[in-house]
């Protein structure tokens, strides 16, 4: 893998978006709806473009070399609390190459850098075991399960709460 880097996401990215939005696991593990309405990758970059502008969330494009491999998100941004929840998705054919764990990492020198955050928090369904192991990775903490946390409509599902604070050990 080159040089992974994180990209503001964009118009650009919308190809993207559609694919991810089609994908299984993303559908399964993260609260989009399902069915994905029709554009809802214009809708969903709208969201989190305005929640650019007021400073409430971000999302960036991962990117190995030229080629987008999924995004990496500040899903909440609490400024007054200096907490921030995170997230992350990666394309089918990128998964297994690190762009997850390494995303996850950038995310999470940006959100303490940028925002000046003191606590990183990750929301990972007790049955996504990937994102579990990313999150172990890049230096988070799982705190505790918090059972039967509302996903979507018909989806009720244990969830792991999962922590990261700038005093922590780095990862190694």
């Amino acid at each position: 893998m080159a040089a992974v880097h994180l990209e503001l996401l964009g118009d650009e990215h919308l190809q993207l978006l559609a694919r991810l939005l089609q994908d299984p696991a993303v559908q399964r593990f993260t609260r989009i709806p399902v069915p994905v309405p029709e554009g809802f990758e214009r809708t969903w970059l709208d969201l989190y473009e305005e929640g650019r502008r007021t400073g409430a969330r971000e999302v960036f494009a991962i990117v190995d070399g030229e080629e987008a491999l999924g995004i990496a998100a500040a899903v909440r941004i609490e400024p007054e609390a200096r907490t921030a929840e995170l997230g992350y998705v990666v394309a089918p054919e990128a998964r297994g190459r690190g762009a997850a764990t390494e995303g996850l990492r950038l995310l999470t020198e940006w959100a303490f850098s940028t925002l000046d955050a003191l606590r990183l928090e990750l929301l990972i369904g007790s049955e996504n075991a990937p994102s579990k192991r990313v999150a172990e990775r890049c230096g988070y903490t799982r705190e505790g399960l918090m059972r039967s946390v509302y996903l979507k409509p018909g989806i009720r599902e244990d969830t792991e709460l999962w922590s990261r604070l700038p005093s922590d050990a780095a990862p190694v």
